[in-house]
């Protein structure tokens, strides 16, 4: 790679080379090909060397040829701006006022100049004054005016804390309660799939024992046209609810009798061993698009001016949600390539053929707005009883790392995702090809000039009604691995780690709402220390907490990190007893991941090692239950141990992280894990295991009973 190209590919936040995680930090260099890719796509042109250097030369002068920044990003302590101007009208400077998005209260700014550069383009000769305001400002959002010469120019002002929130029960206890995937819990009232019912049901089975914290899954919206696409990380838009997860029974319009046509179908789903969502979610559909009958027919004063509140509450991005699901649905069978694929008049949600379209097609625009509606209800209803119960942390949500490529999120705004290409993992000694996720990127440059408006809404939406918020593959605050649609391998591009954090840290305030992130994989150096002062929470794992890698001999608890959300394993792992008996390995051999019998023959071995470091650790610790202790050496394939759900909650558990999470998987000796990384659902039933215990019969269960007891007595 020539030296210019490289220059202007570093300038550009495109990593020309990287190392992996592994213990040997392979190095990897990127091809000239798939740099060329993202210079093109990041808006600069490198396909000659005179492009190159015209590319550098005017990247050079894009801060000079803008009055103002888009946005400013500043943590309160420090609030500074600069401003560009010819040299001759740079001490014309009228004023600047910043108005308030949370009050509109108005501020006129004190500044004081804090340096000043020069810079000839062409014929001008332009001055940079950097400014530092002393007016105190509340954290939050503002809109800046400058006056210049009797001319107007704008920018933000995104005013952030030094720290994101803190609550104050995580500083002075050591909290504990659930990692739950909604969508597995069962219920003798539920349709096959758990629902939000089941939620508010499942916050007062945690209140009645103590918890204070409900991990959940991300609950966005996914593909309504192909139900089985569950996946909850590949969703159409995180801005919005699942529709799967209504309550049906519970809605409003629903009358005695409704149900009694489907109630021996509702029998299959809740004893089916898998989720059906390829027949639950239509039928679920078709009781709403009924009961949206009944709703505009009904005139319900107050039911109806909810509805009114909501859609003007939720504004644009709920029309374009609901449009763009009227459109998809038209057209997902018959129009191969998704949206983009559309008649070129409705691939732009701004297009007036679009409005046109909604105007004539209301009804099922307003049915989709319907849907929302009813969501959002049933969960803040779930949501107003952690707070009747008092959880001190309550939901803690999951955001996903990215959203589909094929979106309405992607179509209300295409130009903030980098063209052509999706985010992924890059190869590591799990996937040595690499993970090609297929979800859509956010443009770091666009972002900014976006005000990183698409980031704000984003976070906002999950931090509503939320505790905590858990950050997935957090890293992408600072760099994400791209890869072109058209490659098997791409790259990183880097963002704007500062503001990111920054945009992070005033919602968690404005929210109320304490941040984690989950960050393994290839952190990198530096990462978690910038974290950790920005007061986001890490994720830590029993099986990653180890003396060497992942190899090593197991921690004792004493040793996990103090600011963390802790537990056993993840939805990616095994459960506790699958791991044990090493069905795991299996899985693997027969989707493919483990190549060969050779590596699977490897892996056991390893595994019976992992299994007596295991015991070792447990061994020294001495949180065996004293009516279940250790009876043998449980040579591989034996036995499993009668209290190892009990001598290993009670192990992580014991340690010094502000909040420990148990999973219900390990609990009730789960033999299936719930997603197999890196395969599809035609090698594995990804997102569609049950639990096997009824959530009515969650108090009485003894497992339950006994492994809670034994968290209980450590924390």
């Amino acid at each position: 790679m020539n030296g210019k190209l490289k220059n202007l590919a570093d300038k550009l936040g495109i990593l020309t080379e990287y190392y992996d995680a592994g213990q040997n930090r392979k190095k990897y260099e990127i091809s000239d090909e798939v740099v060329k890719f993202f210079i093109e796509k990041l808006g600069y042109d490198a396909s000659t060397d005179e492009a190159i250097e015209k590319s550098l030369a005017r990247f050079e002068n894009r801060r000079w040829q803008e009055t103002l920044e888009p946005v400013y990003v500043v943590e309160q302590n420090n609030v500074c701006i600069d401003v560009v101007l010819p040299e001759n009208e740079i001490d014309t400077l009228a004023g600047i006022t910043a108005v308030s998005r949370q009050n509109q209260k108005t501020y006129h700014l004190e500044t004081s100049v804090a340096g000043t550069e020069q810079k000839h383009i062409g014929h001008t000769s332009f001055a940079r004054r950097f400014l530092t305001v002393s007016t105190p400002l509340e954290i939050g959002y503002y809109d800046l005016t400058l006056v210049v010469a009797g001319r107007s120019y704008h920018s933000v002002l995104a005013v952030a804390p030094e720290k994101c929130y803190t609550n104050e029960a995580l500083e002075n206890s050591r909290l504990w309660g659930y990692a739950l995937q909604l969508y597995s819990l069962k219920s003798r009232r539920n349709w096959g799939v758990g629902d939000f019912t089941d939620l508010k049901n499942f916050v007062d089975f945690c209140a009645s024992e103590g918890g204070d914290v409900i991990g959940l899954n991300p609950l966005n919206i996914l593909e309504h046209n192909f139900p089985e696409n569950a996946s909850p990380y590949f969703s159409v838009s995180r801005l919005f609810l699942n529709p799967v997860y209504i309550d049906i029974e519970n809605v409003p319009e629903c009358r005695p009798g409704d149900i009694d046509e489907v109630r021996d179908r509702l029998s299959e789903f809740r004893n089916a061993e898998l989720i059906q969502y390829e027949q639950i979610y239509p039928l679920k559909i078709k009781f709403m698009e009924r009961f949206y009958e009944r709703f505009k027919a009904d005139k319900n004063t107050s039911r109806h001016k909810e509805f009114d509140d909501f859609c003007a509450r939720e504004g644009a991005e709920l029309n374009k949600l609901a449009v763009f699901l009227t459109l998809y649905e038209e057209r997902c069978h018959t129009v191969w390539g998704g949206w983009r694929a559309w008649e070129e008049q409705y691939r732009n949600p701004s297009n007036p053929a679009v409005k046109a379209y909604a105007e004539s097609h209301a009804d099922r625009v307003g049915f989709y707005k319907f849907l929302q509606f009813e969501a959002f209800r049933q969960f803040d209803a779930a949501a107003e009883e952690v707070s009747r119960r008092g959880l001190k942390i309550g939901f803690y949500r999951d955001l996903a790392v990215g959203v589909g490529q094929d979106s309405a999120e992607s179509w209300s705004d295409p130009d903030v995702f980098i063209a052509d290409a999706g985010a992924g993992a890059p190869p590591d000694a799990f996937f040595p090809g690499g993970q090609k996720w297929g979800l859509g990127a956010f443009n770091p440059f666009v972002l900014k000039a976006k005000a990183y408006e698409p980031l704000i809404k984003i976070l906002r939406a999950n931090m509503r009604s939320t505790g905590a918020l858990r950050i997935d593959h957090v890293m992408s605050l600072m760099r994400l691995y791209v890869i072109p649609n058209s490659k098997p391998l791409g790259t990183y591009i880097m963002y704007n780690f500062a503001d990111m954090l920054n945009i992070v840290a005033i919602e968690s305030h404005l929210n109320r709402c304490v941040v984690a992130g989950e960050s393994m994989g290839n952190v990198p150096d530096g990462f978690l220390d910038a974290l950790e002062k920005k007061n986001i929470y890490s994720l830590s794992v029993l099986w990653a907490e180890r003396a060497v890698g992942w190899g090593g001999d197991f921690n004792q608890p004493e040793t996990y990190p103090v600011k963390a959300f802790t537990s056993v394993g993840t939805h990616d792992m095994a459960p506790l007893r699958m791991w044990w008996f090493g069905y795991d390995i299996a899985d693997m051999r027969q989707a493919g991941i483990i190549p060969n019998d050779e590596v699977m023959k490897n892996n056991y071995h390893e595994r019976e090692q992992d299994r007596w470091k295991l015991l070792k650790a447990l061994d020294a610790s001495g949180l065996w239950p004293q009516d279940r202790c250790r009876q043998s050496n449980y040579i591989y394939g034996e036995s499993y141990p009668e209290g190892m759900a009990e001598a290993v909650n009670a192990f992580v558990a014991s340690c010094p992280s502000k909040v420990f999470l148990t999973e219900l998987e390990n609990i009730l000796e789960v033999e299936k894990r719930q997603n197999l990384p890196g395969v599809d659902r035609d090698k594995h039933p990804n997102w569609r295991r049950k639990l096997p215990v009824d959530l009515e019969d969650f108090s009485d269960n003894e497992m339950i009973k006994r492994n809670l007891a034994a968290i209980k007595r450590v924390r």
